[in-house]
């Protein structure tokens, strides 16, 4: 599943998830656009792609700001050409009953997990459909297809992202354009740690007894599925949601 020099924009790529996605891709030679909201993340891991002896670009971008998103786009087809991949991964929530949350709580998920995947693939569309190919991949979550006590907005949020998804699928294909989610279950992440575990030692645990594979998934276990995805070995796959959960899920 080499890249063949194509070109990728992983959001949200400064860490856990994003930046094993962005660091898989470079190891199958893709050139990578690492773009995340905190600047010195997104540098740190271009750095990991450079002592690899891959090629990567770090941008600081606000993916909720239709501007930004565009100058970013600008970016890269000035240092890579048209993006042939667009993994939208970037996303947050705070786990709490949804009794408990307010309208500005609303706007931010939404607009992390949902807004920011629809802007940052309008952004690429017309120079992957401008050259007849391209990969989008969206990183949802199991929450979107079963929903999870705690993450209500959450959960609509990433059931959105797999609406969307097959809808895009279903228009892009007649330009070779595949749209495909990954849909992770409970992953070691440091934002699983800040706003999931941090107050709850026996969270972690509790979800290992759960999952059947006895452990919470790894960054590089969502990776390994993305870069499937983006490959030209998923060709005629498109409009899928692949669950990688360790069976937590089975939909």
């Amino acid at each position: 599943m080499e890249g063949n020099g194509r070109s990728a924009i992983v959001t949200g790529a400064g860490r856990g998830i994003g930046r094993a996605i962005a660091l898989a891709l470079a190891r199958q030679g893709n050139r990578v656009a690492v773009w995340d909201i905190l600047g010195e993340n997104a540098e740190a891991v271009q750095e990991e792609i450079e002592n690899l002896g891959g090629e990567a670009i770090a941008l600081r971008v606000d993916l909720t700001n239709c501007q930004e998103v565009g100058h970013a786009v600008g970016e890269v087809l000035g240092r890579f050409g048209a993006p042939d991949v667009l993994v939208n991964n970037a996303g947050w929530d705070r786990p709490m009953p949804f009794i408990e949350t307010t309208e500005e709580f609303w706007d931010r998920v939404l607009a992390i997990n949902l807004k920011s995947q629809i802007i940052c693939t309008r952004a690429v569309l017309d120079p992957m459909v401008k050259q007849g190919y391209g990969k989008i991949v969206n990183i949802a979550s199991d929450a979107g297809r079963v929903g999870s006590t705690g993450e209500a907005v959450y959960s609509a949020a990433k059931g959105g992202v797999i609406a969307f998804t097959k809808t895009l699928a279903r228009e892009l294909a007649r330009h070779r354009i595949n749209v495909n989610c990954v849909s992770p279950g409970p992953a070691e992440t440091p934002l699983f740690e800040e706003e999931f575990a941090k107050g709850k030692p026996g969270l972690a645990e509790a979800l290992k007894k759960a999952i059947p594979w006895g452990r919470l998934a790894r960054p590089e276990d969502i990776a390994r599925a993305v870069v499937f995805l983006a490959s030209d070995e998923a060709e005629y796959i498109t409009g899928q949601t692949l669950s990688v959960s360790g069976g937590l899920t089975m939909v």
